[in-house]
């Protein structure tokens, strides 16, 4: 029998709002959950970047769609004092400083150079610079959408992947709040459990920001799925006691071969699975792949601060922070994407 899912429960993580000739970007600020809930607003471009690198807004797609914003909310706010004969350059040096807000997830950048792509389009067609703001927070707008579009061709692809009674493993959070919503890893966990078929959710706390403890269960329960919290060191266990049927996490940035950049601990938790004959796979829409990039050796890691694992230094101590690892296309059965299933080794069809 279907499961009766409430993702009405959910929030939109965020949404680029434009009413009465003004532009902000509402969003969740998901450092403060799951103990409070607080929608916020910004106008300012510089906000922007700055809630992306404190993880205020977090998840490839949905940081993608941030990125996007803040180009927006630039023309809108900004653009307008720019001598016409400098606008191209303050939107490349804009553009630069929003796409290294954060450096592995490749949807920020594309994000970026899409929405740089189209004011431009618009400047060619001589679309005067005062009236430039609202399209392109309505070309915004249609990139949310389409995110939400393209989480949801993921999940009917993904669920056909999922035996019935299943026993799934996640690792940090791909769900609704790391997209504009649905999620891609746990949007394929919730159209299997719209169709009866997902027993239960076993959920990785994801050191050291906690993304697992703090996002994904707490997403989970509130649309009604069966979950349950597991520290990441305990992955093992529960697969060697047969309480795991499959490992689905979401991708930061795909290389051309396969390999896949996701939140770190992924590495280790794919071995675990190879090990114990237990399919992993990876969700990500098509923006998360990087063909320029010929294997995961090539994709920058993000270095976090040496806080968020020792809060209170300790003399002599130095800490190693990388936010994500890769994992080796070997290591992965299938990446579900809007276009499909593929293996790693049928990528080149995606080009």
């Amino acid at each position: 029998m279907a499961a009766e899912l409430h993702m009405e429960n959910l929030p939109r993580s965020l949404e680029l709002i434009y009413r009465d000739d003004h532009a902000c970007l509402r969003y969740l600020d998901q450092r403060l959950l799951p103990g409070e809930l607080l929608v916020a607003e910004t106008e300012q471009w510089r906000e922007v970047v700055d809630i992306i690198k404190t993880l205020a807004v977090r998840g490839a797609p949905a940081i993608g769609i941030a990125g996007a914003a803040a180009i927006a909310l630039w023309v809108e706010n900004e653009a307008v004092i720019v001598n016409d004969d400098d606008f191209e350059e303050a939107l490349g040096l804009v553009a630069k400083e929003v796409s290294e807000a954060r450096p592995t997830a490749v949807n920020l950048k594309w994000a970026v150079d899409k929405t740089v792509e189209y004011v431009l389009s618009l400047l060619e067609d001589g679309y005067p610079l005062e009236q430039m703001g609202s399209k392109v927070c309505l070309y915004v707008q249609e990139l949310t959408a389409e995110d939400e579009r393209i989480n949801r061709a993921i999940g009917e692809h993904g669920a056909d992947l999922i035996p019935e009674d299943a026993r799934i493993l996640t690792h940090c959070n791909a769900g609704s709040l790391a997209t504009s919503f649905y999620g891609t890893a746990l949007g394929v966990v919730y159209t299997a459990a719209s169709q009866g078929k997902v027993q239960h959710v076993y959920a990785d706390e994801t050191r050291p920001v906690g993304q697992g403890a703090r996002l994904t269960v707490w997403e989970l329960a509130q649309a009604g799925v069966p979950v349950t919290l597991n520290c990441d060191n305990m992955a093992a266990t529960l697969m060697a006691q047969g309480k795991v049927d499959c490992v689905i996490v979401g991708a930061d940035r795909i290389a051309a071969n396969g390999d896949t950049a996701n939140k770190i601990g992924t590495y280790g938790l794919a071995v675990l699975a190879k090990h114990h004959g237990i399919p992993f796979y990876v969700a990500a829409p098509l923006s998360t792949f990087d063909f320029s990039l010929a294997t995961g050796e090539c994709i920058p890691i993000e270095q976090r601060a040496a806080e968020e694992v020792l809060p209170q230094p300790i003399a002599g101590v130095e800490v190693f922070n990388p936010a994500f690892d890769v994992t080796p296309a070997e290591l992965i059965a299938a990446i579900i994407t809007e276009k499909g299933v593929f293996k790693p080794s049928e990528l080149g069809k995606l080009q």
